[in-house]
């Protein structure tokens, strides 16, 4: 297995692994437009034989906040340290653009706490996180937990735009 960034070829099939778990509303649905509008985000996981087993993105917002999502693993692949591999990379990617914290929204907490994250309060993220919540199925009943993983000690303050800011403490 290898991990790279993704290319605009492997569209197609990083759409039918989101939409394998989109239909069972524990991700939201990606069109292809989008996925191709974002393809610089993800990093794929390719078996030997040319097949995606896993995506995820790193979505930048702000200067030293940045989301990873849209991570999935074929389930046939799933208990490889396929996810584990893909989380690692966009850390370093985060790390690369000099973003010190990293979130996410899942349903799997305890995968996310294993690779160095702290659960936080929702409340606690910036709102515009919440733009693609909406088309969420489960909008607004939304039973995700929010995580967090920095590169500083103490607390990240996170700007919002130029008159605000949220501080999460970790």
């Amino acid at each position: 297995m290898n991990i790279r960034p993704a290319r605009v070829s492997d569209v197609p099939a990083i759409c039918d692994l989101i939409k394998t778990f989109a239909d069972r509303k524990l991700m939201i649905r990606r069109t292809l437009g989008e996925l191709y509008e974002s393809i610089r985000e993800f990093y794929v996981a390719v078996e030997d034989d040319g097949r995606i087993i896993g995506c995820a993105a790193l979505h930048v917002f702000w200067e030293d906040l940045a989301e990873l999502k849209c991570l999935a693993v074929s389930e046939a692949a799933q208990g490889r340290g396929v996810g584990r591999a893909l989380v690692d990379a966009c850390w370093k990617s985060a790390g690369d653009l000099d973003i010190k914290s990293v979130f996410t929204l899942t349903y799997v907490p305890d995968f996310f706490e294993k690779c160095g994250y702290v659960q936080i309060e929702k409340s606690d993220l910036p709102h515009k996180i919440w733009n693609e919540c909406v088309r969420c199925p489960l909008f607004p009943n939304c039973n995700e937990v929010a995580l967090i993983r920095s590169s500083q000690p103490a607390s990240i303050t996170a700007e919002i735009d130029q008159s605000a800011a949220v501080t999460i403490g970790v």
